[in-house]
């Protein structure tokens, strides 16, 4: 039976990369390639609210290739991650490029946010923490009113061990060897189940799938790899 890996190794593994960040070249290439896919999701699961002042919470937001787009379109930005690094990095371009993100350098897990959020993400999070289920059930505390979570993630299946860590990982180095622990890994069924007793509505997923052909990424149906998922909290 694999372990499964602690989180002080998470810990390390992203606080050792934190210089890697914006280098669209480097080991979090893939993060800049699938970025405007990313942003086509958002953008399509908060219909037509304005995106202007919404205020928008972005967990593990490492170097804040997110965080920055959507304070360029005019939303209250605020990110969180527990690698102090992550947050240097991201606060030294985000002052380079002149943009007002608040960052914020603590463990969701360990640590309460008294803010309150329209719109909460959590991209490639759920899946490195030690327990995702009670921090789902933490992280709703912060959401308002009609608010909503959109969560991206990876299934757990032979397929994805395949694709996600076996070939991504340790053949083609799209992202850094050990970045995934296939034990940690999510089942949309199993994220639904949990969204539903935290008195989340599931009302959307959609896979994010590598086209070999034209050696790009698109949104898809096919979500038995990479997903991405949106919960409204029902008040």
């Amino acid at each position: 039976m694999m372990s499964i890996k602690s989180k002080n190794e998470e810990f390390t593994l992203f606080n050792q990369l934190s210089d890697e960040w914006w280098n669209e070249n480097g080991k979090f290439k893939i993060l800049h390639q699938i970025k405007s896919h990313r942003m086509t999701y958002i953008l399509e699961q908060i219909n037509d609210r304005d995106i202007k002042n919404l205020k928008i919470l972005d967990v593990g937001c490492g170097g804040g290739i997110i965080c920055e787009p959507l304070a360029r379109l005019g939303a209250k930005v605020t990110g969180i991650d527990f690698a102090p690094n992550n947050i240097k990095a991201a606060k030294i371009h985000a002052k380079k490029n002149k943009l007002e993100i608040n960052y914020i350098n603590k463990d969701i897990e360990k640590s309460k946010l008294d803010q309150k959020f329209d719109l909460i993400l959590m991209f490639e999070v759920l899946e490195h923490l030690d327990d995702w289920r009670k921090t789902i059930k933490n992280i709703k505390r912060n959401l308002n009113k009609n608010g909503k979570i959109i969560i991206s993630t990876i299934n757990r299946n032979l397929l994805s061990k395949l694709f996600a860590i076996d070939i991504a990982e340790n053949i083609l180095n799209w992202i850094p060897k050990g970045t995934h622990d296939y034990n940690k890994l999510i089942k949309p069924e199993e994220l639904r189940i949990i969204l539903s007793k935290e008195n989340f509505y599931f009302n959307n997923i959609q896979g994010l799938a590598f086209d070999p052909l034209n050696r790009e990424w698109k949104l898809s149906k096919n979500y038995m790899i990479n997903y991405f998922c949106t919960a409204n909290l029902i008040n």
